[in-house]
């Protein structure tokens, strides 16, 4: 049931991301369930990996499938070799290959948002704090020292990669990469300008938030809330939550426009570099600042705010290929194909 549950409520997110940055992509998650304890390396791993192209080409299309928590772009070219129905392949099979650090760059633009919206200026001279210096986390340490941020602390409990993380960033007196200690989420109560969540979900919750000090929360984890419909009081202690389907978006634009061929890098491509700028109405920077006017205008929170844009947009049908998934379903229900 949690699987059910925590891919459900990823897969409104992703419907969510797609509707707010324009793209014509609906919503929808891929799961596999294996318990930790499982040593799922070598044969073992592409064994499931190859099963699970298997499954993605049996769904005809209505699902495409993308890199994530737990997999890689190596990962994703085993899957490809058995469907045509997945993203992020590598580079050298003519993918866009890891989202992650165009993520990274989403994320810096989120700040830069709410920062101009709130009028507090720009990310220079700016305290951050970090969960997580993974994929997403260390790339958006590089983004913010190139915006002369004042300071940056970030916690990893990974310890391998704790110790490469401190070694990269030694050179750097002003960014603090720390282990994560007792509780994990004592990273969020550091007293800086903006803490940015890069690890795991549901670390927004009414134990954290009364003790978050920062005034704004705009990070690249999933589904922060750990229940959507309150933003535990953060709207009340003037902290501005930027809901993170809004900002952690690059990962699903990267993937939707490999159709599309490449133009350069993904941060060179137009389709894709459209997103960090300031003249497109759909990217980061606009969405996120329209989503913190709604919300004061409306007076309800950023995440409920963010929710009736996207949900607005959601209902809006593609102008070619309107309810495409559902007549792929529908067929395979025709077809028994759940048998």
């Amino acid at each position: 049931d949690q699987y059910v549950r925590d891919g459900i409520r990823l897969a409104v997110g992703m419907g969510r991301k797609s509707a707010l940055a324009g793209l014509w992509w609906g919503g929808g998650k891929g799961v596999i369930a294996y318990s930790s304890d499982d040593d799922i390396v070598g044969e073992k791993r592409k064994e499931m990996l190859l099963a699970y192209g298997e499954f993605l080409t049996s769904l005809r299309g209505c699902y495409v499938a993308a890199e994530d928590a737990g997999i890689h772009v190596e990962d994703i070219d085993i899957v490809y070799s058995r469907s045509r129905y997945v993203t992020c392949i590598s580079p050298e099979l003519g993918g866009s290959g890891n989202p992650s650090v165009p993520t990274a760059l989403g994320i810096a633009c989120g700040m830069e948002g709410a920062l101009d919206a709130c009028n507090m200026g720009t990310l220079e001279g700016k305290s951050v704090a970090i969960q997580g210096v993974g994929n997403v986390g260390d790339p958006l340490i590089t983004f913010l020292l190139e915006r002369n941020v004042s300071s940056i602390v970030a916690s990893e409990y990974n310890p391998t990669r704790l110790k490469q993380m401190q070694e990269k960033y030694s050179d750097y007196p002003n960014v603090a990469i720390i282990a994560t200690g007792e509780d994990p989420n004592a990273i969020l109560y550091e007293d800086v300008d903006i803490v940015s969540p890069c690890a795991y979900g549901g670390i927004l919750n009414e134990t954290t938030v009364p003790r978050i000090k920062a005034k704004i929360v705009c990070g690249a984890a999933n589904n922060q809330l750990l229940n959507p419909k309150t933003d535990y009081g953060m709207t009340e202690k003037n902290i501005i939550y930027c809901p993170d389907f809004v900002v952690n978006r690059m990962g699903i634009v990267t993937c939707a426009n490999e159709h599309a061929g490449r133009a350069g890098s993904p941060m060179e491509d137009p389709l894709i570099a459209k997103h960090f700028g300031r003249e497109d109405s759909n990217s980061v920077f606009n969405i996120i600042q329209t989503v913190i006017k709604n919300a004061k205008y409306d007076k309800v929170s950023t995440a409920q705010a963010a929710d009736q844009m996207a949900n607005k947009l959601a209902s809006e049908l593609h102008p070619i290929f309107g309810h495409r998934s559902q007549d792929i379903i529908k067929s395979l229900i025709k077809d028994k194909w759940a048998n």
